[in-house]
């Protein structure tokens, strides 16, 4: 009896360790953002598509498929967006398994420009999440972007530019089924990056991103490539 609660403790335990967050081990995040207007309307389509790697590559993080409908009032440069996504995630180590996540998420995007070359971008967005073996979940987020062209004044063709951003993450709710619960701060993205403009539609970017849950916290590296049609 002693010697069977020894192996069934070390096959428990096992699973722990495969799913284990090496906090010391840098990711990367490769990632494509696109937003197309309708011709001569007020509406549009944004959207992104995500490959996160706990290690760099080979060790999925998440595959993220986002798109929404957007809407621009006249004279103004807010931008709403009411869109869905599609999540798959993985589990850090050898654990091939994977759980799914569909959203619904409504955006308000409102730029601003401060000076003559610095370029802030708030973003608010409301998430209603349905996770895989949990309840009906939902949370709000809050970024701020601020964009520095270089060597120009506007982001325009040839501009290098220093990229930043912070994003916080709040769950709407703490209990998520089965007698299980989440903290209230989900967690919390910063980054620094840097940034070059190919075409006056097409950017590029790569840069480092920290980003710290209740649990852990892991640096990612960034590559993104921002397309407008």
């Amino acid at each position: 009896m002693k010697y069977l609660i020894i192996i069934i403790t070390f096959f428990l335990f096992i699973p722990k360790i495969n799913a284990q967050v090496h906090e010391a081990q840098t990711g990367a995040w490769y990632m494509y953002f696109f937003n197309a207007n309708f011709k001569d309307s007020q509406w549009g389509v944004q959207g992104d598509i995500q490959y996160r790697d706990w290690a760099g590559l080979g060790d999925m993080e998440q595959l993220l498929l986002r798109t929404g409908l957007t809407y621009r009032p006249k004279e103004t440069n807010i931008m709403f967006t009411l869109g869905v996504a599609n999540i798959t995630s993985g589990v850090p180590g050898d654990n091939n398994d994977t759980s799914n996540e569909n959203r619904l998420y409504q955006e308000a995007l409102i730029p601003q420009k401060i000076g003559s070359r610095y370029f802030l971008t708030h973003r608010f967005r409301y998430e209603q999440r349905f996770v895989e073996e949990q309840d009906f979940r939902t949370r709000y987020r809050y970024m701020l972007f601020f964009n520095v062209p270089l060597n120009k004044t506007e982001l325009e063709k040839n501009a290098v530019y220093v990229a930043l951003y912070n994003e916080l993450f709040i769950n709407g709710e703490t209990e998520i089924g089965d007698n299980r619960s989440v903290e209230l701060f989900d967690r919390n993205r910063t980054y620094l990056g840097m940034g070059y403009v190919l075409a006056p539609k097409l950017r590029v970017q790569l840069g480092w991103m920290n980003q710290k849950t209740d649990a852990w916290g892991k640096g990612q590296l960034q590559f993104s490539l921002h397309q407008n049609f």
